[in-house]
């Protein structure tokens, strides 16, 4: 519905219309502002008060959770921003994501110190630790030779969920991902290679210099209770390659250990899910840990979530079951939860996917809200990285942001004709510079007839590859809570943990 308001207005906190005061005036005197009828005006207006009134909390924070989507960049926002508003029924460029309503926004530069194009091993480990280091290494230092591991040995950096945990604060990881993947690996484990997630994948001579695989770190880490709720996927790396789990995948170990076994052993008081329903069952009242594995590798992308044989629980409803937990620790909490498959689907170049999972990350922070305070919580949502999606063209105001460019007319209305390029074909507002959606053939694919809004569907894309590529430009972070107001201009990725570090005073 349209708000109005009086076109004469006194008082603006508008420094410029203020100036206009008449000479040897004492009052300011009304302004004929005609716009203020509108509600572009209406809102800005309250916007600016509810800023002006907006408080920073500079006490401790209690607790900390820590949202990361995997390859979110700031185009992956906007175009999920205007997916989710469309899917609702709006226009969807005046829609607004759930952290896009936090106080406070800095830019995150993400660079590794060895890679202009980051991967997420070096960023996650900047924003978990403090430290920058190299593309594919995790929670050790710059110095240390990717997959080499004497390098590594007296280089690893503490990250902060091992610093909350020496604390006295209980943990978690929610991921969509193996837990046993760059971004949450870094929370737990010390390897010069990310791709260490299992025995077999650590050469002979890198055991023999001491480096255990990432899983098997998992199982062993040794600071405070342990970690209290571990949610995921990556069975596979936990089980032996001679057992077959509940939905008929078989384990990877060759050392034939049974990881999840040996985790049961090791806290008689755990509990061990693997699906769903058992998430459903699952109490928050018991002392003991949780590990929920989801699926043998990556759990599925929530467009195909329903499609999993065991049942896999969504993003948003492991992030509660976590909060629930870990809330029965009064002493407070560090939360790591990630949207891992924004990346996948951008890998694919299926910008469906990687929206319905930006929507899904989305979900999940309006959870976490529900369930936290401001005055003692602090959120931070942000990305490890950006892809190179790109939003394009000039589509009329409300097009399908994965439809076909249709535009304004020469009077700026809609037109009800596909715009067309050089080549004389329809073009989508979305695309991507690297990807498998472009074509080896001398013509461009004419989308004219396609459904560039099913799921299946691949973005065009510019350079031929297997799949997209990492985009280098800044991330967005958005806080909100104790020290959020700490969060503002264009820092280094891993000032992130020397906030989280002040607000939880560690």
């Amino acid at each position: 519905m349209l708000r109005t308001a009086r076109p004469y207005l006194a008082g603006l906190f508008l420094p410029a219309l203020l100036s206009l005061s008449f000479p040897g005036s004492t009052a300011t005197p009304e302004l004929y502002l005609p716009q203020a009828n509108s509600n572009w005006f209406v809102v800005a207006q309250e916007t600016l008060h509810k800023n002006l009134a907006h408080a920073p909390v500079k006490g401790k924070a209690k607790s900390i959770i820590l949202f990361i989507g995997d390859g979110m960049g700031v185009s992956t926002v906007t175009a999920s921003r205007i997916f989710e508003g469309q899917s609702l029924g709006m226009m969807g460029e005046d829609h607004v994501l759930a952290w896009e309503v936090f106080p406070n926004v800095a830019l995150s530069k993400t660079y590794n110190v060895n890679q202009q194009v980051p991967d997420s091993a070096g960023t996650a480990t900047a924003f978990m630790t403090g430290v920058k280091t190299k593309a594919g290494v995790i929670s050790v230092d710059q110095s240390v030779t990717r997959g080499d591991c004497l390098s590594s040995r007296g280089h690893h950096v503490t990250s902060f969920l091992e610093l909350a945990e020496q604390r006295g604060l209980a943990t978690g990881i929610v991921t969509t991902s193996r837990l046993t993947h760059a971004t949450p690996a870094t929370a737990y484990a010390h390897v010069p290679e990310r791709d260490w997630e299992n025995d077999v994948n650590v050469p002979l001579a890198e055991k023999a210099a001491g480096c255990k695989d990432i899983a098997l770190q998992f199982l062993e880490f040794p600071h405070g209770n342990g970690i209290e709720v571990a949610f995921g996927g990556g069975r596979e790396n936990f089980l032996p390659l001679s057992l077959v789990d509940g939905e008929g995948d078989a384990g990877k170990r060759a050392d034939e250990r049974n990881l999840i076994a040996e985790w049961r052993q090791k806290y008689p008081d755990g509990r061990y899910i693997w699906n769903e329903a058992m998430l459903r069952k699952l109490s928050s009242q018991s002392a003991g840990p949780v590990l929920g594995l989801f699926d043998a590798s990556h759990m599925a992308f929530e467009a195909d979530r329903v499609e999993d044989v065991g049942g896999e629980p969504s993003l948003a409803a492991m992030t509660a079951k976590a909060l629930q937990i870990l809330q029965q620790h009064k002493d407070g909490y560090f939360l790591l939860v990630e949207a891992a498959l924004v990346d996948k689907g951008h890998h694919a170049g299926n910008a469906y996917r990687a929206l319905s999972e930006t929507v899904a990350l989305a979900e999940a922070v309006d959870k976490a809200l529900e369930m936290t305070s401001r005055s003692d919580t602090l959120i931070i949502v942000t990305a490890d990285h950006s892809h190179t999606l790109t939003m394009g063209g000039a589509p009329t105001r409300g097009n399908p942001i994965l439809g076909k460019v249709r535009a304004n007319n020469k009077y700026g209305k809609a037109q009800d004709v596909y715009e067309k390029a050089l080549d004389d074909k329809a073009y989508t507002t979305l695309g991507y510079h690297y990807g498998p959606g472009a074509t080896l053939e001398k013509h461009r694919t004419d989308v004219h007839n396609t459904d560039t809004s099913a799921k299946n569907f691949k973005q065009p894309s510019l350079v031929p590859l297997r799949e997209g590529m990492h985009a280098g430009e800044d991330v967005a972070v958005y806080a909100r809570g104790p020290s959020a107001h700490l969060i503002r201009g264009v820092v280094e990725q891993n000032y992130l943990y020397h906030v989280m570090v002040h607000a939880a005073r560690l």
